[in-house]
């Protein structure tokens, strides 16, 4: 695997200890001397100072952290706060490398580079100085070793790497923050050896009107030199236009100005990249060539308005993003970028930001794939000084200034900037994009990290500066992520000031713990780390999938299908540039097999095609059409699927095409039996009995007490117990009707009644009356309020001990919250029990999570060991099935708040469930995130819900 960059135009094969060079004196050579990757090492001598396996010369793949490797010792950043611990480890780690260079390379310039080493990093060749140590753990630096080298013989590099900065500023920047600290050389070391007389460096301004804007440095140019610059378009060899520019004698810098015709313009949604070929020659001889791969866009930063690419006023959907995988720390790999990339495409993300320069191949992919890019300068609470903060800050532009994708550089973060150093970005940029500080509100850029929903006097909504917060919807465990970011993101949209933003954070910071023994390896540090909308291998959260919905560039209006239902749907372009003629949209029909809860679980497509999309601009809302045809509420739902113009799913939505009742009509096994059906009636109890089942009822409480089947004992017991509301039994009343008995419970209190009915064949159907005429009951002379509902519903008694899975018919497959039922759609899911935490069961992530609330529930089946199974249908619409309550982390720290209070029982059915908190409390969110309020006045019918329970054995 081999890395595009600046200066690079020839990759040579790298050998273990030897690197020998094939040089084309017209180019540049790049020559690793460690492995490209942390997949594709190279082993170096190795010593390390302290902590595991020190104080010992041996074996480091190059690049890596050495924690992961089994030396030194782990530490978490927040080791001074939360972690309350000591100062952190200070080992230092030696390495030792040979290599030669062929005798013909002598009198060219030959650099070291060092994609990034942690933290301060002297460097030596054959025993002599490079140059002065190198401070700051996350940027890419080099030294010319022209003059250190032994041409034709062996060379030893020496790296002496302290994990800890001698510089205070550093320390405070890089090493006092809410992340990993790592030590060692984890990204790759090359050589990059090229002709005296050189281009070293280029910045590129390249509009999406073709016209392109160099800026050149130079070294040891001679008289009559000129550079002939040209352009080819990514992946062809043919040349779309060529401009020479002469050179004067010495000249070290160098503005070159030009313009190509029928240039395609860089963007998120239409990548296009060319490579730009600058040669340098003398007398009319190539002396030396680079070529760099750049996108034509025009950046434009207004104040007081918003900004634009290529004329557009752009919203940024965003994410943070931390360089990490559990196995290799901050070592990657662009197997491993093309992987974060492809995943932020998924989820319909435009754009990304990290808390420090990613990898140089992270930025090459999102070029060729689209993702707006925020280029941070570390720096996370505490700046660097000046002439270090000065330094860094020239490494950084220097590396990324031509990468298409980058449109913003960040300096520093959350109070870590330095404002003396802010003019270097624009100083050393040609396109003079805008310098944030995040989380402030600076130089006309509000950028506010985790603003309450009713953040709005004089910023946000009713700011009049340009916003797009840096940092939103905090993602730790469950939390946020996608819950609660529809209503910030609906009232965000309506102010013309709106820019975007970004959720923490894309995955969960574990990492593996070498030093550990036994099963549980991956630390995330209880919850400090736990901040991922994926799990550190990318596991998908429930969050990916409500992003994906919400975020999706196809926004459908609200509708529901009834017997009326034409086949037509409104939607809405949400893209910055393409018409939505450019997508596909395919449409299926689907039934389920009548048993499908019984064993069969036949899935049969009534019809499907395409649907032709008229011409929708950005911004604008149409009408599509399906056909109804002759069979089609033989169907139990709809299913339209978008496709991007590249291919890539947008989203699947989906739409019941029936209510519950019919649902339960059709699902709902009958049985033909001639057996009666009868009322037991003891002294505290009351049974309702047919062939194969019995269900008793206590009479002083109206809560089932026993099931019984052919089998034996289902332990379904203790409810309905009331959600929300408290009820007492009055009287309990039973009474005999064609083919079933009926027990009617009258309570006092937030329920009416409940009505069960058992019919012949043991079915038992619940009819639950709740609220009505409920004022008079309480006191309240006929009406009933109720502010801040969080819950409301039944409950019942269920043990977890034996459940193996559920298969159900309603939104699936994730579990909900409130503000969170966005990323589920209707269908017939199935999976397995399991006992996954997010942010947590890293040995064991099993999604989508077993517990939890699942919305809009028509049918279900609960599987479990033994006599244990049954089945509920509900004929009530917009019922959530409770099942059981997930587990609590267990190493959260204070003020996780992992999941909201969970109703007591383990079954429940629900019409109101609690919101997820993001970061802020939930009076802080949106109105979907609020508790519900009840009404009922004088002459309501009341809430009813109606749950049919199937107990039967199905042999």
């Amino acid at each position: 695997m081999f890395f595009k960059k600046s200066l690079q135009t020839t990759i040579a094969l790298f050998l273990p200890f030897l690197c020998v060079i094939n040089a084309n004196a017209q180019q540049t050579t790049k020559v690793f001397l460690s492995g490209t990757d942390f997949e594709h090492p190279v082993q170096w001598d190795f010593m390390c100072t302290d902590g595991a396996n020190s104080k010992q010369w041996s074996k480091i793949n190059v690049p890596s952290n050495w924690e992961l490797q089994g030396f030194g010792e782990y530490t978490y950043g927040r080791w001074y706060k939360e972690l309350n611990q000591k100062e952190p480890s200070k080992e230092e780690g030696f390495y030792k490398h040979e290599f030669k260079i062929d005798a013909a390379d002598k009198g060219k310039t030959i650099y070291i580079v060092f994609g990034a080493a942690m933290t301060d990093t002297e460097v030596k060749i054959n025993g002599k100085s490079a140059g002065a140590i190198h401070q700051g753990g996350f940027y890419e630096f080099k030294y010319d070793i022209s003059s250190l080298i032994n041409y034709g013989g062996t060379n030893v590099l020496e790296a002496h790497v302290s994990k800890h900065s001698a510089n205070n500023s550093v320390n405070a920047a890089e090493r006092k923050a809410d992340w990993w600290l790592f030590g060692g050389i984890y990204r790759p070391v090359w050589l990059e050896i090229m002709p005296k007389e050189n281009i070293a460096h280029v910045a590129v301004d390249a509009k999406m009107d073709g016209t392109l804007n160099a800026e050149l440095d130079l070294q040891n140019i001679a008289q009559k030199s000129t550079v002939t610059a040209s352009i080819t378009a990514d992946g062809s060899d043919k040349v779309l236009g060529s401009f020479s520019f002469d050179v004067n004698a010495k000249e070290t810098k160098k503005a070159i100005s030009m313009k190509f015709s029928n240039i395609k313009a860089w963007s998120p949604e239409t990548p296009n990249l060319y490579h730009l070929k600058l040669e340098l020659k003398q007398k009319g001889k190539p002396i030396h060539e680079i070529t760099e791969r750049i996108g034509f866009r025009t950046l434009e930063f207004i104040k007081k308005d918003g900004i634009y690419v290529n004329g557009k006023k752009i919203i940024m959907k965003g994410i943070n993003r931390h360089e990490i995988w559990p196995e290799s720390g901050r070592s990657t790999s662009k197997r491993l970028s093309i992987m974060d990339v492809n995943l932020l495409k998924d989820m319909n993300m435009n754009a990304v930001r990290g808390h420090y320069p990613a990898d140089s191949h992270f930025l090459q992919v999102c070029d060729s794939l689209g993702i707006f890019v925020l280029d941070e300068l570390a720096g996370w609470q505490n700046s660097y000084d000046t002439e270090t903060g000065s330094k860094l800050v020239k490494e950084m532009v220097t590396r990324d200034v031509n990468h298409a994708s980058v449109i913003i550089w960040d300096n520093g973060n959350e109070g870590g900037w330095n404002y003396k150093t802010d003019s270097i970005f624009r100083d050393l940029d040609p396109q003079k994009r805008i310098v944030i500080h995040p989380w402030s509100d600076f130089d006309g850029w509000d950028v506010h990290h985790y603003p309450a929903y009713q953040t709005g006097i004089h910023r946000f909504v009713n700011g009049e500066n340009v916003f797009f917060p840096t940092e939103f919807m905090h993602a730790t465990y469950d939390n946020g992520g996608g819950a609660g970011l529809e209503d910030f993101w609906k009232q965000y949209k309506e102010s013309p000031l709106f820019a975007g933003g970004f959720i923490w954070v894309f995955c969960d910071e574990a990492v593996k713990r070498v030093d550990w023994t036994g099963k549980e390896q991956f630390d995330s540090k209880g919850s400090l780390a736990a901040d991922g909308v994926l799990g550190p291998h990318r596991e998908k959260e429930g969050s990916f999938f409500a992003i994906k919905e919400i975020w999706a560039p196809i926004q459908f209006a609200p509708v529901s299908i009834t017997s009326k239902f034409d086949g037509a749907f409104f939607i809405s372009n949400d893209y910055i540039y393409s018409n939505l003629n450019s997508c596909t949209l395919d449409y299926k029909v689907i039934k389920g097999d009548k048993n499908a809860f019984y064993g069969n679980n036949a899935i049969s497509v009534l019809d499907k095609g395409k649907i032709e999309i008229p011409n929708i601009e950005p911004g604008e809302t149409s009408k599509i059409k399906i056909p109804v045809a002759a069979n089609f509420f033989e169907g139990d739902w709809i299913e339209i699927t978008a496709h991007d113009q590249h291919g890539r799913e947008i989203y699947t939505w989906s739409w019941p095409i029936h209510k519950g009742d019919y649902f339960a009509e059709k699902f709902l096994l009958k049985k033909e039996v001639k057996a009666k059906v009868s009322i037991k009636d003891e002294a505290a109890s009351v049974s309702l009995v047919s062939k194969d089942v019995q269900v008793s009822f206590d009479k002083k409480t109206g809560k089932i007490i026993s099931v019984k089947n052919k089998n034996g004992m289902v332990p379904l017991t203790n409810g309905p117990t009331p959600i929300g509301m408290k009820a007492e039994v009055k009287n309990m009343q039973t009474t005999t009707e064609k083919d079933a008995v009926v027990c009617v419970v009258n309570y006092t209190g937030g329920i009416k009644s409940i009505k069960w009915t058992m019919t012949a064949d043991g079915r038992l159907k619940m009819e639950m009356l709740a609220l009505k005429d409920a004022g008079a009951n309480n006191g309240f002379d006929g009406a009933f309020v109720q502010d801040k509902v969080d819950a409301f519903g039944i409950t019942f008694d269920f043990p977890e001990e034996g459940v193996e899975s559920i298969k159900w018919l309603g939104n699936g497959p994730y579990h909900v919250w409130k503000n969170r039922i966005k990323g589920t759609t209707t269908g017939i899911w199935e999976k397995e029990y399991n006992q996954t935490v997010p942010g947590e069961s890293f040995e064991n992530m099993i999604l989508p999570e077993f517990k939890g609330y699942h919305a809009n529930m028509y049918a279900a089946s609960l599987k479990a060991k033994g006599n244990n199974s049954f089945k509920m249908f509900s004929t009530s619409e917009k019922v959530f099935l409770r099942l059981f309550t997930p587990d609590l982390p267990k190493n959260a720290f204070d003020g996780a708040h992992p999941q909201p209070r969970f109703p007591e029982g383990n079954i429940s059915f629900m019409y109101e469930i609690p919101a997820m908190r993001s970061f802020k409390p939930i009076e802080h969110h949106g109105p979907h995130s609020q508790p519900a309020s009840i009404r009922i006045k004088s002459g309501d019918e009341g809430i009813q819900m109606n749950i049919w329970f199937d107990f039967r054995t199905e042999k």
